[in-house]
């Protein structure tokens, strides 16, 4: 590449302000191929070195080689995610698996293993401090668990399979937001739309309007699709919908099924050749679980302990839905669950979740966020008006410590667009390090899918959109109080089972009235929650937890099993072996076309992802509630006991094993109780 090109590719030269309104699809195949050719460079450095090993010429520059590359990698997916053209998809598709395939084929690489092999034989090795010692067993290991002791044949196929996988997960993903973006429901008489509240209404009628249509459009984001099940007195619609979300991606060109055939086989594959019986026991052997046993123990445990709570809350449903449509032999149908337990919750505590959403405007939300931060951490966020961002609705912020310091830029980006995959996330892009004044700042973002303005109103939120806000300003926290001076082992590259402790245990602000009441105003009267409305709301916090509770356990039963169980030559259809598993969890008798593991990314859409982790949730919300317990017996807002997690947890990232950086926040090994009670199950 000519030195004027590569000065007018915004991808070569990544500052702090990343240039996100520049980049073009252009700008993405040179970019990566320089930036991969620099990588490569790099590592030949280190191979090719005739000085005595050090930490300098192999460990730390091993952690150098590939920053640029990360950095830019990164800045193209999540254009990719949250601003997708034909074009861009197409540059970002053709460069991913390239980039994957390099970055497998690192530990493959003999000379370079034989480095870090004899640097690890040295004093200063023997000298360095925890954290770089930490670092230097953990990369010896992943070099070990990812093929570095294989034979040349070995090394070839696991090259080709890294990048076979990169392929399909991309594909999977792509193929997700694809199918959602392409469903729509269009209501022209708004006499269909009775039980649907105000909000819901207003929002379908703009985004029709939108789209230059009349009546009302619905479509599979969670915004517009979970009132509508919730909600709607139209049993026809409400299935309607239910079976078009949970049959994305399961036929036609944009079919998963056949690629998570491939990936499982190709996962399995993997493990088996690194020596591994199978891919969770390969996936879990470096996270708290260690391995696929302790995660089914895990996972049966907790499935037994809820199971009772959950057949007594479905036998109350069916009867009270029987009741309701007068009809007592009426089978409740899964699109009737959400709408029958709203009118169940109503009739019992008087309570509806719309009741709230006027006491949550986002601005004002976001506001308390940033509040309780400062009361827990005491950090300081304010606006950033200079850093460019990829659409006029991103907002960016500061991080500033107690001293003025600045720790962080973040960016966020709130509410859904057709060219944005569903969900919510965390990502970091830039991860800061030591320098004379303390760490240079770190840079990330956050991204959700909650409740856009509608009717004249602002972004009116209901309370679970609340908690998802606070659920990912805490993966945020994690990577931007970070003081890791290793940058693989800083902010949130923890163990997969830990990584949602910061994040779930933000989320027990949204229900304290000390952290209610710095937020929770009436968008028009600024009045805080009344009290009984609050009561209401506390008393139904534990409604169908059980139900909930086995969801998420149904999740992690169905992915482990897919990855341990499942034979495509004798099982055949992987949707039904999926849905007969989830079917023990699910309230309602499933349909036989029921294929939402064909649209479930967290297992799917990357090379690992939450495969074989995604008890991670669970895992790490025993350890949440438990944690949480400090914060009840000592003060919610209690600085002290704010700092505590911060400089135990946050700001330690994995420079020392998880469970000692528990134990050295709580003095004690975590205890499930806290959660059994939190959910009603004790």
């Amino acid at each position: 590449m000519s030195v004027a090109a590569a000065a007018n590719n915004p991808l070569l030269n990544l500052g702090f302000a990343i240039p996100f309104d520049r980049i073009a699809p252009e700008h993405i195949e040179p970019a990566i191929q320089e930036l991969l050719e620099q990588a490569e460079a790099a590592l030949v450095r280190i191979e090719t070195s005739n000085e005595a090993p050090s930490y300098a010429n192999s460990l730390g520059a091993l952690e150098a080689a590939t920053e640029r590359l990360e950095r830019a990698i990164g800045v193209v997916g999540h254009l990719e995610s949250v601003a997708t053209t034909p074009d861009l998809r197409a540059a970002y598709n053709a460069v991913q698996p390239e980039v994957s395939a390099f970055y497998a084929r690192i530990p493959l690489r003999p000379v370079l293993w034989q480095a870090l092999k004899s640097f690890a034989q040295t004093d200063e090795a023997k000298q360095l401090d925890a954290t770089h010692a930490r670092f230097l067993k953990k990369t010896l290991d992943d070099f070990r668990r990812n093929g570095a002791d294989l034979d040349e044949a070995g090394k070839a196929r696991l090259q080709a399979i890294s990048r076979e996988l990169a392929e399909l997960t991309n594909k999977f993903g792509q193929n997700v937001v694809d199918a959602t973006a392409q469903f729509e429901l269009l209501i022209e008489d708004e006499k269909s739309l009775s039980g649907l509240p105000e909000s819901a209404i207003a929002l379908a009628r703009e985004d029709a309007a939108r789209k230059g249509k009349s009546g009302f459009r619905f479509t599979l984001q969670a915004p517009s699709l979970i009132p509508l099940l919730t909600y709607l007195d139209d049993g026809a619609i409400r299935r309607k919908m239910y079976h078009a979300h949970n049959t994305r991606a399961t036929s036609g060109e944009l079919s998963n099924v056949e690629l998570m055939q491939q990936i499982i086989a190709l996962r399995r594959e993997q493990a088996k050749l690194l020596g591994y019986s199978s891919f969770p026991d390969f996936v879990l052997e470096d996270r708290m679980a260690k391995n696929y046993e302790a995660a089914r123990r895990f996972v049966d445990d907790l499935t037994a302990r809820a199971e009772p709570a959950f057949a007594r809350e479905t036998a109350e449903l069916t009867q009270f839905f029987r009741e309701m449509t007068g009809d007592p032999k009426h089978e409740l149908l899964p699109s009737d669950l959400g709408y029958a337990a709203e009118k169940l919750r109503k009739q019992r505590y008087d309570f509806d979740e719309e009741q709230l959403r006027p006491y949550f405007a986002l601005d004002k939300v976001v506001e308390g966020l940033f509040e309780t931060a400062r009361r827990l951490y005491g950090v300081r966020i304010e606006r950033n008006a200079e850093l460019p961002t990829w659409h006029p609705e991103v907002q960016v912020f500061d991080i500033f410590d107690e001293s003025g310091a600045k720790l962080a830029a973040f960016y966020a980006d709130f509410h859904p667009r057709d060219e944005k995959r569903g969900g919510a996330w965390m990502n970091h892009l830039i991860t800061g390090m030591p320098n004379e004044q303390g760490f240079t700042p770190h840079l990330g973002l956050i991204c959700t899918n909650v409740s856009p303005p509608a009717a004249g109103k602002p972004a009116l939120l209901t309370h679970a959109e609340v908690t998802t806000l606070f659920h990912e300003f805490g993966h945020l926290l994690h990577h931007c109080l970070s003081r890791v001076n290793v940058r693989s082992l800083a902010g949130t590259n923890v163990a997969w089972d830990f990584v949602e402790l910061p994040s779930q245990i933000m989320e027990n602000w949204c229900w304290e009235r000390a952290a209610l009441d710095t937020f929770a105003l009436h968008y028009e009267t600024g009045e805080k929650i009344p009290q009984a409305l609050f009561d209401k709301m506390l008393k139904a916090r534990t409604f169908r937890a059980a139900s909930a509770t086995m969801r998420q356990l149904g999740f992690a039963t169905v992915d482990l099993a897919l990855h341990v169980s499942y034979q495509s030559e004798r099982d055949r259809d992987l949707l039904a072996f999926a849905r007969d598993i989830v079917q023990r969890f699910a309230p309602a008798p499933l349909p036989k076309d029921y294929g939402m593991i064909a649209s479930f990314g967290h297992l799917f859409s990357s090379a690992v992802g939450y495969a074989s982790g995604y008890y991670s949730y669970k895992w790490a919300e025993v350890l949440d509630a438990d944690a949480f317990t400090r914060f009840e017996t000592e003060g919610v807002f209690n600085r002290q006991t704010g700092e505590a997690f911060r400089r135990t947890i946050l700001e330690r990232g994995d420079s020392d094993d998880p469970a000692k950086l528990y134990r050295d926040f709580m003095g004690r090994e975590p205890q499930l109780q806290a959660l059994l009670q939190r959910a009603g199950l004790s």
